[in-house]
């Protein structure tokens, strides 16, 4: 996959921002005197790589640009002509998005430098700050450089000639950055459509000058390469050797030997008595006679067990481990549950109808990104792999599993760095024990690509607005902030733990979901909704599950509570016409969140409160209801399968809007879809009245 899918976000973009310097203004006529490019990744720019270098134009430079650039003929007459240039400025670009000012004019004339050198031309992928200062502020009286440097407080070094104009740029796109967050373009593909629309409104009153096509964004893109689905519908858990096999420290390199041969296996875990456990492999063994010779032998495993073992949480997708096991270059990694037990050992024998290609390692990067930039790069990254597993057939449910579970651990990444942050300014570590928790879809593990921030910690002990709950408003602050810059923006409806309703003391969340359920008002509802939903996914988890459990104790015993929730799942009305077509928005959208999946999954949440069935997606509460005797089996069997084909629809829009930079919603176009999926969708939408059905005969 290229550096750069068009979902990164400005934030991790690599890029080259460039700057030429011509004999004249007309592109048809023009030749270049300079060229100036300098790398950049997202803001921050790499001053130790640029490309700075004077070309020979063959003619006479005019005096008047002479004026403006300071280059005459004198400088250039020993300079190298374009055609010996054009090599190493082709490997300084390569593949990647090129950024500028006016930038068509510059690609005009690299563009027919090109065709004068006989060199085969390939328009980049591009982004223009003039057209993104107009989109972040649009009714700013000037967009020439010295304009826009002036408005965002940019200092300028040599100006008019091309690295330092290129430097100017550079510093303008890293300023803009923020402010075109605020107006919801976080990602390349959604810069490049808000030039795409500036370029096509200039040039229809360019009045014939030259111009350079914007770019479409998917004739650069590669998605990920065609992958094996296994490990995304997978759990470590179905795949592991369990019970792991465990020795004394006390035993000797003979001893382990003797069991490597006796249960033909690759290796042992060897207790540490500190408490933990390390890990003797076959390979270790080999090592040390080689070392040491038949005396190897004799040596207790305590001395030479590997350590720490390196583990991974058996409900993690199989994709991940192998990751984990591809970056760190392991062979063999420890399985733990909840509580930290080592319960299970992954080995090559266990992944080895795998393909660890460069697809499935995506799944350890966000998991081990050094910093926000890293952290962006690495989640650009989801959308391609979501493509990539819809087009290998995998479910749509599983593959909304597959992207909430990275928001979680994408989530628990921006917990850690934010702790990083604290400390780096004095702040300390956290000053008790705490858990952060993400709510909602992600929460369920139904989450898709539209996904804002619902998020929340609970902290072992502390008062409101005291030292600890001071600590943990700041942590939130940096967490939420990374969030929002590596792509999932902050929470329309502050559900958020910046937000204090939101962030409490371990007493604080029983009290607050006791208010919740007593006062029973529309927006306690909604509130008490999506917290039923929470998911720890760093710190303390039993802080975050003790607050969840209290939710579903207090609410099973809360008839009138789950009745309101009742009437509220109920509530959907379906998106059909008179004659049974999908009514339609102003943009000939149906949101189909609103109309078939929130119906549905609310239900599940309320029946799942009612019966006490502790589970937290969609299907395993309503199975688990099932299992009671609640409703017949097939009205269960008919929401499950509702649910899958309204979530494919949707994250089929989803990628679509995602490549073309359309703000992703919830809402989908049933005209661009293909005419048997949209049967589907249609058939799926008309048994959401199941739900409704379940929740209000007396069965919630």
């Amino acid at each position: 996959m290229v550096a750069n899918a068009y979902s990164t976000p400005l934030s991790a973009l690599d890029a080259v921002v460039l700057d030429t310097e011509t004999t004249g203004l007309d592109a048809r006529t023009a030749r270049l005197v300079q060229i100036g490019a300098v790398r950049i990744h997202g803001e921050r720019i790499d001053e130790t790589d640029v490309f700075d270098v004077l070309v020979n134009p063959g003619t006479p430079i005019p005096p008047e640009s002479t004026k403006v650039h300071g280059i005459a003929d004198s400088d250039v007459a020993g300079a190298p002509r374009f055609a010996e240039v054009e090599p190493k400025l082709t490997a300084f670009l390569g593949a990647s998005v090129i950024v500028g000012h006016t930038l068509t004019f510059d690609m005009a004339m690299l563009k027919r430098e090109f065709g004068l050198a006989d060199r085969p031309w390939r328009a980049p992928r591009m982004l223009d700050v003039r057209w993104l200062a107009r989109v972040a502020s649009p009714t700013l009286a000037h967009y020439d450089l010295d304009g826009l440097c002036s408005w965002l407080g940019v200092s300028v070094e040599g100006r008019h000639t091309g690295l330092g104009d290129a430097l100017a740029t550079a510093r303008v796109f890293g300023a803009l950055i923020p402010l075109l967050r605020q107006r919801n373009i976080r990602t390349f593909a959604e810069a490049a459509a808000a030039c795409r629309r500036i370029t096509e409104n200039e040039a229809r009153g360019s009045g014939g000058m030259m111009v350079v096509e914007a770019p479409v964004i998917g004739d650069q893109q590669q998605t990920l390469a065609r992958i094996d689905s296994f490990p995304y519908r997978h759990r470590v858990r179905d795949v592991m050797t369990a019970p792991p096999l465990t020795i004394e420290p006390t035993q000797t390199v003979g001893d382990a030997v003797a069991l490597l041969a006796e249960r033909k296996i690759s290796s042992v875990f060897v207790r540490i008595p500190e408490g933990g456990h390390g890990i003797f492999t076959e390979r270790d063994v080999l090592r040390l006679l080689h070392e040491k010779g038949a005396e190897a032998l004799a040596i207790e495993l305590g001395a030479v067990a590997a350590t720490p073992l390196v583990t991974v949480h058996e409900n993690a997708f199989v994709y991940r481990a192998i990751g984990r096991m591809t970056r760190l270059n392991l062979r063999h990694l420890g399985v733990r549950n909840d509580a930290g037990e080592l319960v299970g050992a992954l080995t090559p024998r266990n992944l080895l109808r795998q393909r660890a290609t460069s697809a499935i390692v995506l799944g350890d990067e966000i998991d081990s990104a050094p910093d926000v930039a890293v952290l962006g790069r690495a989640w650009a990254k989801l959308a391609p792999m979501a493509a990539s597993l819809l087009e290998e057939d995998v479910e749509p449910l599983v593959v909304a599993q597959v992207i909430s579970s990275e928001i979680c651990i994408l989530t628990r990444r921006a917990a850690q760095l934010a702790e990083a942050r604290m400390a780096a300014a004095s702040k300390g570590g956290p000053p008790v024990r705490y858990c952060v928790m993400v709510l909602g879809s992600a929460g369920r593990g139904e989450s898709l690509l539209a996904a804002d921030q619902d998020n929340a910690i609970v902290y072992e002990k502390g008062e409101r607005d005291g030292p600890e709950d001071a600590w943990f408003a700041e942590l939130a602050g940096h967490m939420t902030t990374i969030l929002d810059t590596v792509g999932v923006p902050l929470c329309k409806g502050g559900v958020m733990a910046t937000n204090p309703l939101w962030r409490h003391s371990l007493e604080g969340w029983y009290a607050q979901v006791d208010g919740w359920v007593r006062r029973q008002n529309p927006q306690d509802l909604l509130n008490v909704d999506i917290f039923f939903d929470g998911v720890p996914v760093h710190g303390d988890h039993a802080l975050g599950e003790a607050a969840w459990a209290h939710a579903y104790r207090v609410g099973a015993r809360a008839p009138d509570f789950v009745k309101l929730l009742a009437v509220h799942a109920g509530d959907g009305k379906p998106p059909f016409t008179l004659f049974g077509g999908l009514r339609t928005d102003e943009k000939g959208r149906v949101d189909i969140k609103k109309h078939g999946l929130m119906p549905i999954f609310t239900a599940a949440r309320a029946l799942s409160i009612r019966h006490d069935v502790r589970e937290r997606a969609t299907p395993a509460r309503l199975r688990g209801v099932q299992a009671k005797g609640v409703g017949a089996p097939e009205e269960y069997d008919a929401l499950v399968a509702a649910q899958a084909a309204i979530v494919g629809a949707m994250l089929a829009q989803q990628l679509a809007d995602t490549e073309q930079g359309v703000p992703l919603s919830t809402r989908v176009n049933p005209d661009g879809i293909p005419k048997k999926a949209k049967a589907a969708l249609i058939e799926a939408l008309k048994k959401v009245s199941i739900a409704a059905d379940l929740v209000t005969e007396g069965r919630a």
